[in-house]
């Protein structure tokens, strides 16, 4: 298991980017959080296998239908053991 914070730059707000990484990550059994940051990026908190989180990076760099991903940065984190993946709201 590995922990990954995910920052997800572009026009990645008001365009189901969260809706759509939750439903990605959701059928790969990743856990973790989704949530708008102010400055309009999208941060995302991913925990999973080597392979899943590989799946689900290839979805961040597409994004939903609607969004422009500019770019992606990750970094690995401690994990902690998410039981399902959230989007956080303010």
């Amino acid at each position: 298991m590995k922990h990954l914070d995910i920052v997800i730059t572009g026009k990645v707000q008001g365009v189901f980017y969260r809706a759509m990484s939750k439903a990605v990550a959701d059928q790969l059994g990743i856990k973790g959080t989704a949530r708008n940051q102010l400055d309009g990026t999208v941060f995302i908190e991913a925990e999973g296998d080597d392979f899943s989180l590989e799946l689900f990076l290839e979805f961040c760099n597409k994004g939903s239908d609607r969004a422009v991903v500019e770019n992606v940065k990750t970094s690995e984190g401690e994990l902690k053991n998410y039981r399902n993946f959230e989007i956080v709201k303010k």
